[in-house]
């Protein structure tokens, strides 16, 4: 993105052919390290035994869906830092319906089909997302788009370097969230079958909500980064406030209807009153989060597209592993109830929603990472 606001086709080239290289090997390690460790894991998280067997055995076969997953993330973030926003939206609702179409061919041996039940979804799953990122990349190579994947495999080791700077800090952080989250679901599953099946079911709802939030924010990253490129700070407090109120105009919806019909939501999941009950706690509290979480990802994005992603990083490391877990734990057994780890996840959103403002507001981000050693123009500038 900041090249491309630069003006500096050449940097934009080089960038994708060194971010795809960096991507496909990472992949291939993290696809490799989770089917090694995939028992491990699911002990990690407390997985009841009545279900660990199957559940290895879906996750194994799930993983595979690591190459094609990271290959769609990858063109849609190199595409949206090109401005182009709907071609992958295109692909990746392809790859939705195709899986649609196929879930039920492989769960239930339709058509001749393989009989795979539960394990049928997740070859359903890497069938349709491997399918979609090749009909992608043909087509943007046919359309010879400015963004279409293109691989050097001889790395340009400085802007590799300047990637790594970027990508890494963003990298940990999302490996801080997951396994932040699978900490957390451990401390669920000590509540019992009913609040790991709420929480598992009130998820879903979480994820509808973030859904407006995490859009908004990558769409304020890459417009910062190309402004970044173009040397227009003038314009990314306007982004950055536009992206909070278009953020929270949206959330709100999402706010609304956890906290006012809970219980009608969570009857679309299960028919459990028990697991409802213990679901309405949660969203009721959570509705709370969903507003926080919406300035935090407007915040970060504007962050993210400055090339300043430790700082995000730092962020998740005190919202999560200072903040959310040691007080989800605490609050939990003090109080005896697991409305003390919703009431956590709350707080800790608080914390790192503030940290994220108070970064933006001293103004460090003015001097962006990556776009003076990538973008050509800027740097003659």
């Amino acid at each position: 993105a900041q090249s491309y606001g630069a003006r500096d086709k050449a940097g934009v080239k080089a960038v994708i052919q060194n971010v795809c290289l960096l991507t496909t090997v990472v992949s291939l390690i993290f696809m490799f390290l989770g089917f090694a460790s995939a028992e491990w894991l699911l002990r990690m998280m407390r997985t009841p035994q009545e279900v660990f067997v199957p559940a290895v055995g879906y996750l194994k076969v799930f993983l595979g869906t690591i190459p094609g997953m990271f290959g769609l993330f990858l063109v849609a973030a190199i595409l949206r830092g090109v401005g182009d926003s709907v071609t992958p939206l295109k692909f990746q609702a392809g790859a939705l319906l195709l899986a649609a179409i196929l879930d039920p061919l492989f769960m239930f041996g339709w058509l001749g089909m393989p009989r795979l039940e539960l394990n049928g979804t997740a070859v359903a799953a890497v069938i349709s997302q491997g399918l979609s990122l090749i009909g992608l990349i043909a087509f943007l190579r046919w359309k010879n788009h400015e963004g279409a994947p293109r691989w050097r495999w001889i790395p340009n080791l400085p802007l590799v370097w300047t990637m790594l700077k970027i990508g890494v800090p963003s990298m940990f952080q999302q490996a801080l969230v997951s396994v932040g989250v699978l900490v957390l679901m451990g401390l669920v599953n000590g509540f019992g079958k009913d609040g790991a099946a709420a929480f598992g079911a009130a998820g879903r709802i979480d994820q509808f909500a973030f859904l407006p939030a995490m859009s908004i924010g990558i769409a304020v990253s890459s417009m910062v980064g190309q402004n970044i490129g173009a040397n227009r700070l003038d314009r990314v407090k306007r982004i950055f406030w536009w992206g909070i109120g278009l953020s929270l105009g949206l959330t709100s919806f999402a706010t609304l209807i956890a906290m006012g019909c809970p219980g009608v939501i969570l009857k679309m999941f299960t028919q459990d009153p028990e697991v409802i009950q213990i679901g309405v706690n949660y969203l009721r509290i959570a509705g709370i989060g969903y507003l926080l979480f919406s300035v935090l990802f407007a915040s970060n994005g504007v962050i993210n597209g400055t090339g300043h992603t430790m700082a995000t990083t730092f962020f998740s490391l005190i919202g999560l592993w200072v903040v959310r877990l040691p007080l989800a734990t605490y609050l939990s057994r003090s109080m005896n109830k697991i409305e003390g780890i919703w009431l956590a996840v709350v707080i800790s959103s608080a914390v790192g929603m503030s940290l994220s403002l108070a970064y933006f507001f001293s103004g460090r981000w003015k001097t962006p990472v990556g776009a003076v050693k990538i973008a050509g123009p800027l740097s003659a500038k």
